[in-house]
């Protein structure tokens, strides 16, 4: 397990799937984390994206809970690894929004990448972040990254065209902080 100050990061657990399942069946949060098209999310859609996760498929996924209760508030993960650029591209989300803007967020991002750099030897961190979610973006600049670049009008939520600002941060970067 991976400790932060506010959160730990640990495996996915099978008496998570009910909560994530809520979780994601939120509006709010589905537009927050761009899950495309608003049908039910169900159990065994969940079941299955958490049986994808301990595949070892090259990718790294983690619950995120609270180190004050246990109580299980999100997920974060590695979603793209280049191993030969040493590169990876990284997401988080709470879906309990009775811990949403209190650092939750950003405590199990920092944790998230200093398991990037220093367990597997990453030279950057990369993310993409919707221009209308601007506590995201507020909680990825006080980790360190710096905006690369605009992918215009990318994304549809709710009929409406956003930006996706691309992010990133190097090793070097996190080291001098």
């Amino acid at each position: 397990m991976h400790t932060g100050k506010l959160v730990r990061l640990r495996e996915c657990r099978k008496e998570d799937i009910p909560l994530a399942q809520r979780f994601l069946n939120d509006s709010e949060t589905r537009a927050l984390i761009g899950m495309g098209i608003p049908y039910p999310y169900t159990l065994a859609d969940e079941e299955r994206r958490v049986e994808k996760y301990s595949a070892g498929n090259d990718t790294y996924n983690f619950a995120i809970e609270t180190l004050e209760r246990g109580r299980y508030i999100g997920r974060c993960g590695i979603n793209e690894i280049d191993w030969n650029a040493r590169t990876v591209s990284i997401g988080v989300w709470i879906g309990d929004k009775k811990y949403w803007g209190y650092g939750y967020g950003t405590d199990a991002m920092d944790v998230l990448i200093r398991f990037c750099f220093e367990q597997m030897n990453i030279n950057k961190v990369k993310l993409g972040v919707f221009s209308f979610n601007e506590r995201a973006r507020h909680c990825y600049e006080k980790c360190g990254f710096a905006v690369e670049g605009v992918l215009r009008r990318e994304l549809c939520v709710n009929g409406q065209y956003h930006d996706i600002i691309e992010m990133g941060m190097l090793r070097s970067e996190w080291e001098a902080r």
